[in-house]
């Protein structure tokens, strides 16, 4: 996208046959056939996965003859044991997908000599069959190949040896280092100040726009759709690296009208629609995050992120667990939560999920201009964030606001409080902010908005409490293990001997949300449950 590098780079996945029947093989293979992307898949066929053989995972136990017919991909397939056959396949798979800028498969059958791992035995597999196998071990093929290249036995046994010695001191460097220190295991979950090595805008000298904490409100009240829309569209505009994509959000504009013009204004490359296929989104944005990319990936709405847990895990644990070397920060966008009616796929929230990834920062405002502060400040991060658009709130009333400025950013762990009182505390977030607030009228009370999960305010929460002496949390989701518990646990352990009554939470049952309107209104926190509450409290 950004032309840098080699003109004909490429990209190169590494695996083995059982790799070929996860959904995770298959969404790659869409994206990169689809788009013709000059992707090299290279499968190390030996047979098994771990214990399982081949037959389990691919029908007739051959991947590249089931993809001979597949469209937009070259196929090479062959001996990984032989030296000859295995080089030139090797070579010219390379050289095909670096000249023709498009995808290939190359297949090579290799025995497996050993377990899967120290603790496997194969005892899984017949006498004969591992005779078999050890007649095809491909170092004596690579000696009797050397040797008609005049590589003669002392040449063999002097590499054999220096091999041995090399692997020897490896093994050995490795054995001597001591076990890291516990004071340093929470280090590098996040972005801490040290710049990782590879991966993410700032690695590569981004150097951020001016920025400011203070609004500065301006114009008349818009809707999040517009606010969310126009951060996108200036960052877009002033950072080459930010691209935008998901299902539908080019021509259409997506399904909730965030993306409306933007891949008109900036073309294809920048804005471009996907493949249904949620592991591949997010896949494929970690891939661009470690290129130096601002990837912008969409699901479409919050039950669908589920197929791509694997890879959104992964994505937060990198950091850390390569101490700082690699990191794809990335804004994940994601719309959820009821509007008009519900379902228990478009209409879920279950937040508490991200915040239970390690590595992602989480967002979840409730209302325009912290829609926009706290979307810029992710698009110059340097962590991944999951950014919350909760459906209700798109072009709710109550979420307009004046443009805060084409400057103004938020920082994360920033809550604030929407009305202020002394005989309540009220916690909450998103769409539960405005009915929180309704069910306030004629009471003394503190309302905070979050804004952020992860991280989250605690210093206000508890300043408040010990100052109010009371605490309900309201929050859509779940009541069983939903953030509020976190909640709720936090205010106990640390303001226990300031409160006088007793931490409470007004929630969604744990049921999916309801379809028919007047189903899901009584499955949701309502001003009337609310403020029941909150007289319970104030009275008890």
């Amino acid at each position: 996208m950004l032309k840098e590098g080699p003109a004909d780079a490429i990209a190169v996945v590494l695996g083995g046959d059982a790799s070929c029947a996860t959904g995770g093989f298959w969404s790659s293979l869409t994206i990169a056939t689809t788009q013709q992307l000059p992707l090299l898949f290279y499968v190390e066929d030996n047979g098994y996965g771990i214990s399982v053989p081949s037959e389990y995972q691919t029908p007739g136990k051959d991947i590249a003859a089931n993809l001979a017919s597949f469209s937009g991909l070259t196929i090479f397939n062959g001996d990984g044991t032989d030296p000859d056959e295995a080089a030139r396949l090797v070579k010219d798979a390379v050289k095909h997908v670096r000249a023709s800028r498009a995808p290939a498969l190359l297949r090579v059958t290799v025995p497996r000599l050993e377990g899967h791992s120290f603790q496997d035995t194969q005892s899984y597999k017949s006498a004969s069959e591992i005779e078999a196998e050890w007649s095809r071990d491909p170092l004596p093929k690579l000696k009797a190949h050397c040797a008609n290249l005049q590589i003669g036995d002392d040449d063999w046994d002097r590499i054999e040896n220096e091999v041995a010695w090399e692997v020897g001191a490896a093994r050995a460097e490795a054995e001597s280092r001591g076990v890291s220190s516990p004071d340093t295991v929470t280090d590098h979950v996040f972005f801490d100040g040290e710049m990782q090595q590879v991966g993410g805008l700032w690695s590569t000298g981004f150097k951020a726009p001016p920025s400011t904490t203070v609004p500065a409100p301006e114009g008349q009240r818009i809707n999040m759709v517009t606010a969310i829309r126009r951060v996108l569209d200036q960052e877009l505009a002033s950072n080459p690296r930010v691209c935008v994509f998901g299902e539908d959000v080019g021509p259409k504009g997506g399904v909730h009208a965030v993306t409306l013009g933007l891949q008109e204004k900036f073309g294809r490359d920048r804005v471009f629609d996907t493949s249904l296929n949620e592991e591949g989104i997010v896949g494929r944005a970690v891939g661009m995050a470690l290129a130096g990319l601002m990837p912008v990936p969409e699901i479409q709405f919050r039950k669908y992120a589920e197929p791509a847990t694997e890879q959104i895990n992964d994505c937060g644990t990198m950091r850390w667990r390569t101490h700082n070397r690699f990191a794809a920060p990335m804004v994940l966008r994601v719309p959820g939560g009821f509007f008009k009616c519900g379902d228990p796929w478009h209409s879920q929230t279950n937040e508490v999920q991200f915040v239970h990834n390690p590595g992602w920062k989480v967002a979840v405002p409730s209302n325009a201009e912290d829609a926009v502060g706290l979307l810029r400040e992710s698009l110059r991060g340097n962590d991944p964030v999951l950014f919350f658009e909760h459906r209700a709130m798109l072009d709710d009333s109550w979420a307009r606001r004046p443009w805060p400025g084409d400057e103004y950013v938020l920082e994360f762990g920033r809550a604030k409080k929407t009305r202020e009182g002394d005989q309540i505390t009220i916690v909450t977030w998103g769409a539960m902010v405005p009915r929180s607030e309704s069910a306030t009228e004629g009471v003394s009370a503190d309302v905070i908005d979050l804004r952020t999960l992860m991280p989250w305010d605690r210093e206000m929460v508890l300043e408040s409490v010990r100052r109010t002496r009371r605490c309900l949390i309201v929050h859509e989701d779940l009541r069983t293990g939903g953030f509020g518990a976190e909640i709720a646990a936090v205010v106990a352990d640390e303001a226990f001997l300031d409160l006088d009554a007793p931490v409470a939470r007004v929630t969604m049952p744990d049921i999916p949300s309801p379809h028919h309107p007047k189903l899901m209104e009584w499955a949701l926190p309502n001003v009337e449950r609310i403020r029941a509450e909150i007289d319970r409290l104030v009275g008890f």
